[in-house]
């Protein structure tokens, strides 16, 4: 099997055991992203809205690193401490993703790593 782990400066450092995305085949696995800065390594202040934006300049810089853009994604998965977030983050979202939107779960969780709002991961399919 082949596997490439994908790496880059523009999004937040993994904070465990596991690479920010792993292509395998024409398929891109990418790690949930919290709302961290990768400047900084903070979390971005604000509420979910800017938590969820953070989230996904994240996953974007991700795609860019592995040669692709947000029209390849075709599942995420968005973790939100309080559903009542909902709204704010699907306004959000609609923003990058703006057409032909890829499959879709979001589920509220109990706690996220370092306290955050939102996290989001996603597949996407690589160019051969």
């Amino acid at each position: 099997m082949h596997k490439k782990v994908i790496h880059t400066h523009d999004a937040p450092a993994a904070i465990g055991p596991y690479s920010q995305a792993i292509a395998a085949h024409n398929l891109l696995f990418i790690s949930g992203q919290l709302p961290v800065d990768p400047g900084t390594g903070e979390v971005v202040a604000g509420g979910a809205k800017e938590q969820a934006l953070q989230s996904l300049a994240n996953l974007l810089a991700i795609l860019k690193a592995s040669g692709t853009d947000v029209h390849a994604v075709v599942k995420t998965t968005v973790f939100l401490k309080d559903l009542a977030d909902f709204q704010i983050v699907n306004e959000v979202y609609a923003g990058v993703f703006t057409k032909d939107y890829p499959a879709r779960a979001c589920v509220q969780v109990a706690k996220l790593p370092k306290d955050v709002l939102v996290e989001v991961e996603a597949i996407a399919i690589l160019e051969n």
